[in-house]
């Protein structure tokens, strides 16, 4: 589709008014309820300070298919649209309707614009949007003598934008449900190939597998681009996978006597979180040299295969263990006495050799795994990326309306 030739058969020649927004609609600014007046059940989501509903209200102060602007807060410039009845709160705009615009075109086309209307809001202590940035915002009006011709320009706009939006969420849909299920058939495999069901396994407690060394403690202000590498608990889950061999951060040289550290081939686990499921995630360290642990982190050192032991430690066996051994506060904490009992697989216990060599077996099935895991989680991202760019190029497209002579 050719965005631009498009439109110039769709105006075909009919002018173009652009005019601040304010003359052509009103800026209605809402009213705020207290906490105690919303509700989890009443009929009208309540929008203040973004677009997810703040609560709900048995009444409504602006009707369905209205076009909105936060105005305080975060979100300050983020545009959004209703397509039901709802309760303007005073921290978002809400624009009248008119007969002059059609709603959903002025919705495509501030969203195209949003950018700019974001950096018009105040940073100064709460975020803020004035409603005069707002009413000066320049919007195409098609055909401004024949109100019947514009709005039918504006509705067919309107309609392919649409359909581009509907088909980029049902791709998305699709994308996503497709990384979902493939993480969920990984799961399911290793959680049966760490599972050696008829296999010579014996399951043995951390504790008679290993020991565990808690980390010491450093700072941000510890940090430095060259120096000791160092892993911090709350990188564990937020950038390392199974194993790492390169650490994120570094801190001081001139901490080295204060510090714990990992050894190649133990397994750092993280010790606290905001999640029962982060708490307890393993990495192993594969890097050449040792490296520094925080002190809400430990080692796991141990005799086995450290991806092994990695991979075991996500496995639903070890979660509903961990569970039971986890602080119930709001920091998610390893409570290291109990950790110590949790049983992991291990594989022909009387051959060392033997048992080794199927760890490696394991292990190398489950780097194939997760390595086709994560190549698919990493492009069809990118593919929905592509498809939200190509959706924004046709959006700017049929939006450049031309400016006609003289207009404002």
């Amino acid at each position: 589709m050719n965005g631009s030739g498009f439109l110039e058969r769709l105006m075909d020649g009919a002018s173009v008014e652009w005019r601040p927004l304010g003359e052509v609609i009103k800026i209605l600014r809402g009213k705020r309820l207290t906490k105690t007046e919303l509700s989890s059940d009443g009929k009208y989501p309540v929008f203040h300070g973004g677009l997810d509903p703040l609560g709900y209200y048995g009444q409504s102060n602006r009707p369905a298919n209205s076009v909105m602007i936060i105005n305080v807060g975060a979100s300050a410039g983020t545009v959004g649209y209703s397509d039901r009845d709802f309760w303007s709160s005073d921290g978002c705009f809400c624009l009248s309707q008119t007969d002059q615009v059609n709603s959903k075109f002025l919705y495509h086309f501030l969203v195209g614009h949003e950018r700019q209307i974001k950096g018009k809001v105040r940073v100064a202590g709460i975020p803020t949007l004035d409603a005069i940035i707002v009413k000066k915002i320049l919007i195409p009006v098609p055909c401004p003598n024949d109100r019947k011709k514009s709005l039918a320009i504006q509705a067919e706009i309107v309609r392919i934008l649409d359909s581009f939006t509907e088909i980029n969420a049902e791709i998305n849909a699709k994308i996503n449900a497709e990384i979902n299920a493939r993480k969920k058939q990984y799961k399911h495999y290793r959680d049966r190939l760490l599972g050696f069901e008829g296999c010579d396994v014996d399951w043995k407690t951390l504790n008679e597998i290993g020991e565990f060394i808690r980390g010491k403690r450093f700072t941000k202000a510890d940090y430095v681009d060259e120096g000791i590498g160092a892993i911090h608990y709350g990188e564990i889950y937020t950038h390392y996978g199974v194993y790492a061999h390169e650490t994120l951060s570094e801190v001081k040289s001139e901490m080295a006597d204060a510090l714990r550290f990992a050894e190649p081939n133990d397994v750092v686990i993280a010790g606290v979180s905001e999640t029962i499921e982060d708490v307890g995630k393993a990495v192993a360290w594969l890097g050449d040299g040792k490296v520094a642990i925080h002190d809400d982190s430990y080692a796991f050192r141990h005799k086995m295969n450290p991806k092994f032991i990695a991979y075991a430690m996500q496995t639903n066996a070890f979660h509903d263990q961990k569970a039971k051994h986890v602080s119930s506060g709001k920091i998610k904490r390893l409570l290291i006495d109990g950790i110590k009992k949790v049983r992991l697989p291990v594989p022909y216990p009387d051959d060392p050799k033997r048992s080794l060599d199927e760890q490696a077996r394991v292990v190398a099935i489950l780097d194939k795994f997760d390595m086709l895991t994560t190549s698919l989680s990493e492009s069809l991202p990118r593919e929905m990326e592509l498809r939200q760019k190509q959706y924004e190029y046709y959006r700017a497209q049929l939006l450049s309306l031309p400016k006609t002579k003289g207009s404002a």
